[in-house]
């Protein structure tokens, strides 16, 4: 998630977009871009693991922090006050628990659209993992279980295309746009039971039929590949329709010089 916020806030500076994060991860280390909020300043994972009288494990402890900071969303509107035409992302944990089996999240995501914001969920899974069918179902399955907990615009990504090799990119076409039933008959000499194929069917025909989950891919050494994924999160979140129009800077100053120099010929005359 760290990179995927880096590669944005890196490609937003670009276009002359102004973007913040916000890090909601207790367990985070380091950033290689500026926060204008971080939960680490709340609460941090190590300090919970460190407490005796609590004694969590990583898990426990990460859980124990967002119920925490679940109960003190006061400071994350005292962090984030009030800024025009706040544009945000916010930097999550990556443990699916979180998403399906807490209301964390859920909790989270009510109030930010309580304070008036626009939010798009935007589920990360590395393409190295998606690259064989089985896997394939799986990752939907979790992006379809945190789109159903949190139920919001979720757009779905494929990370990292860029570490992949020419070949394995080629075998990664097919699950952009997937044909799910062809993947029932490729795994049908893999399934032995006739109970587990049945199933398989059944999650395939109902993901196919209704079209719920679909992956973009990112490549953060590809520029157009990282604005299609902004502009389908701009599509969700409908950004920029309430924004007034700016003139470039250099636009107006050349406007400036053209309006002084006609006045200037008008006054020689």
């Amino acid at each position: 998630q760290s990179t995927y916020c880096s590669t944005m806030v890196q490609h937003c500076e670009a276009l002359g977009r102004a973007v913040q994060v916000v890090n909601l991860d207790p367990a985070a280390e380091v950033f290689s871009y500026p926060v204008m909020a971080d939960i680490r300043e709340l609460i941090e994972v190590d300090d919970v693991m460190e407490d005796e009288s609590l004694r969590f494990g990583p898990n426990g402890g990460l859980v124990f922090c967002m119920e925490y900071f679940a109960n003190n969303f006061n400071w994350l509107e005292e962090s984030l006050g009030h800024v025009e035409d706040d544009y945000i992302l916010f930097d999550c944990p990556g443990q699916i628990e979180l998403y399906t089996h807490l209301p964390v999240m859920k909790q989270l995501v009510e109030q930010l659209q309580q304070w008036e914001f626009r939010v798009c969920g935007v589920f990360l899974v590395d393409s190295q993992f998606m690259v064989e069918s089985f896997k394939f179902i799986s990752g939907i399955l979790a992006a379809l279980s945190a789109m159903i907990s949190l139920e919001i615009p979720q757009i779905n990504i494929m990370t990292k295309m860029d570490l992949l090799s020419k070949k394995a990119k080629k075998e990664i076409e097919k699950y952009l746009d997937p044909d799910m039933y062809s993947m029932i008959e490729d795994s049908a000499n893999i399934l032995k039971s006739k109970m587990f194929k049945k199933l398989t069917k059944s999650i395939c025909g109902l993901i196919d039929d209704y079209g719920m989950v679909r992956f973009l891919p990112f490549d953060r050494s590809d520029e157009e590949s990282i604005n299609i994924v902004l502009q389908h999160i701009d599509f969700t979140i409908q950004y920029g329709e309430d924004l007034e129009f700016k003139e470039p800077k250099e636009c107006e100053e050349d406007k400036s010089a053209l309006v002084d120099e006609y006045f200037q010929d008008h006054v020689d005359e």
